[in-house]
């Protein structure tokens, strides 16, 4: 299913969903892929752990941010899709990122982890039905589709590659 099959879109998670391509969602999946977006792995050696102001994340630590979002949303499509009732709670992406303690952890390392939390996540999308991809669920209060999560997967971190060009260029 393609991303302009999505109408109307959550709030919130529309900043996401709009950077995506209408494209299928399999077909986005793959096209813009943890390897695809950060293959100028030179480029983000040289930021390294610099920040554009205080408090702000390191290239590693947006990655990893990545990865936790791409974990949970998956999750959720997952749990909606199978129409699980439960209401889904948020999460408090800086509580992560404290908690991730990547600075032992290489560029390489977490970008391999995050292509091959891709190409699961791809695995499951594509055995998840049409119709199931737009059953409804709870999550951080908000009403979302498991499809409008896929398309957030998508987004997500080419809106983090975005700031990356825009703050990070040092």
């Amino acid at each position: 299913m393609k991303k302009d099959f999505l109408t109307p879109l959550p709030k919130f998670f529309d900043r996401y969903i709009n950077l995506c391509e209408d494209v299928d969602l399999v077909e986005g999946l793959t096209k813009f892929s943890p390897e695809a977006l950060f293959k100028d792995l030179d480029f983000f050696e040289k930021i390294g752990d610099f920040t554009y102001q205080p408090n702000k994340w390191t290239v590693k630590q947006i990655i990893q941010h990545c990865i936790d979002t791409e974990r949970i949303m998956a999750y959720r499509a997952l749990c909606f899709a199978r129409k699980d009732p439960n209401k889904l709670p948020g999460f408090e992406e800086n509580d992560y990122a404290i908690q991730a303690n990547v600075s032992q952890r290489t560029l390489k390392d977490l970008l391999e982890e995050f292509s091959l939390l891709r190409q699961s996540n791809i695995l499951m999308f594509k055995n998840i039905d049409n119709s199931n991809l737009l059953n409804l669920g709870k999550a951080n209060n908000s009403e979302i589709c498991a499809l409008h999560l896929g398309f957030v997967i998508i987004g997500h971190p080419i809106h983090h590659i975005n700031i990356i060009k825009e703050r990070y260029i040092v």
